[in-house]
Formats: C-alpha cells, structure tokens, sequence
C-alpha cells in the first residue's frame, strides 16, 4: 500500500490553505453498486478507512472544527487518486459533509483539478450527502447540490429515510438518486409496513424522475422483493463487502 500525502494537493481558499497540514492519514475502501436489469456494477462508493483498513470510526476520531474542511477536501482526492491507480471505469460516489463545504463554487476546484490531474472524467463522480447528518444551514445544503448539479455532477441522498429531514428534502431540491436506509430494508420480504413505506417512496421518486438505490441490501430475499417493486440499483453485502483498496466484482449468479 502506498502512503498518500494527503495535504500536498490541498488548494483550496483560506479555510483549507492555510491552516497546519493534516496529522493523520487514511485510505478507502470500495463497495460496488449494481444494476439488476444491466446485471453489472455501475459505480463503486469510496468509504474511508485507515491505512491498515481500520474502520472509519478510527478516522473521524481525528477530525474536528479545526480541520474538518481540510479533512472533507483530502477525502475527495485520496478517493479519486485511489480509484484511478486501481484502475475504476465507472461511477464514482464519493460521501461530503455539507457542513465542512464553505462555498461550492471554491471547494470544488480541488476537486476538478485532482480529477484533471489524475486522469478521471468529472461527470463520472457522483457527490452524496448523509440524510442522517443534521445540516446547520438547508438553504446552504440546497445551495450546494444545486451548485453542483449545474456544474454537471450527479447528486444522491444517502441513508434517505434515517435522518433530520426525509421527504422534506425532496420539497427543496431534486437529487438524481435516493438511497433507501437499511432500517428500511432489512427483511423487507416479510414485513408489510416496511414495504408499504417503500412503495411510497418508489411513487414519489417516479412522479420526480430520481433514481432509486436499494442500500444495504444482505440477503437474497430482500433482492427479491425489491426487485420485484421495479428498484434497479442495489448495494449492500448480498453482492458485495467494501473491499480495502481493492475493486471486487459481483458473480452474474447473485442477480
């Protein structure tokens, strides 16, 4: 595994320049997302990690309000340097904290020149924002995905249905993909309010044109059912664990 000096590509504005280089260092992991009607992956998410493939909890134990917009902008890079020396042709879903972007149109100029400099398309990546993380500012929120939307990104609220805002979200800006919660899935097969919250949400996202992403998906059952209600996109263990630097394929069998 080769180390990342993580600060050397920080050229943000003074929220990020100028502070003291990050005193940690960390890595990724890489989940696939699949779709079932394609029968392949289409995107992988980056999840954070120590070097050694320690959890994330032992990476954000580091971060702070000293360095939180430092930390938000080495994610991006690392992620997508990450993902080209492994050689990533898909989508790319890369997790930002709303709190730790100062203003769109700056903090992501990292982010366009570490995709220049590395050699991945821009409108391969798709930014996603926790549902469950309260967001200090919602127009600032909305600023942001709409920012990045005209910028030519893809959008997705992640862990939809487990946070501050749920459906609310969705009255003030339209993201390209829902992520539905695990709460939400586990054994949905058999477990009729569940499902009848789910259909719900499948109508709304038809009646706004989003894509909608199964996630956390564990057993064969869940798939199916879901499948089943015309959901393409899936995530979770069933397919496929995060796998520590690595791109692992999903056997075509799963689908």
């Amino acid at each position: 595994m080769t180390k990342v000096d993580l600060c050397d590509d920080i050229q943000g504005c003074d929220n990020c320049r100028d502070k003291a280089p990050l005193s940690f260092t960390f890595s990724f992991a890489f989940q696939p997302i699949v779709s079932a009607k394609n029968k392949k992956i289409v995107s992988y998410e980056a999840l954070v990690r120590g070097v050694n493939g320690e959890p994330a909890n032992s990476v954000f134990a580091n971060v702070n309000n000293d360095n939180l917009y430092q930390f938000d902008q080495a994610c991006r890079v690392t992620a997508i340097k990450k993902a080209v020396e492994l050689g990533l042709d898909t989508y790319l879903n890369l997790n930002f904290t709303p709190n730790a972007v100062y203003k769109p149109e700056l903090c992501i100029r990292t982010t366009l020149e570490a995709a220049k400099q590395y050699g991945f398309p821009v409108e391969k990546i798709v930014f996603e924002v926790v549902e469950g993380e309260e967001v200090k500012d919602k127009q600032h929120l909305v600023n942001i995905i709409n920012a990045y939307k005209k910028m030519g990104f893809k959008t997705a609220i992640d862990d939809f249905g487990a946070g501050y805002s749920g459906l609310n979200l969705l009255a003030d800006y339209e993201p390209n993909i829902i992520k539905l919660d695990r709460d939400l899935i586990v054994d949905i097969h058999q477990h009729r309010r569940r499902q009848a919250i789910i259909r719900g949400i499948i109508l709304v996202c038809k009646e706004l044109n989003l894509e909608l992403l199964a996630e956390g998906v564990e057993l064969k059952e869940e798939y199916e059912w879901l499948v089943g209600q015309g959901i393409d996109l899936f995530q979770g263990y069933y397919f496929a664990r995060p796998a520590f630097e690595q791109l692992v394929s999903v056997d075509p069998a799963l689908f």
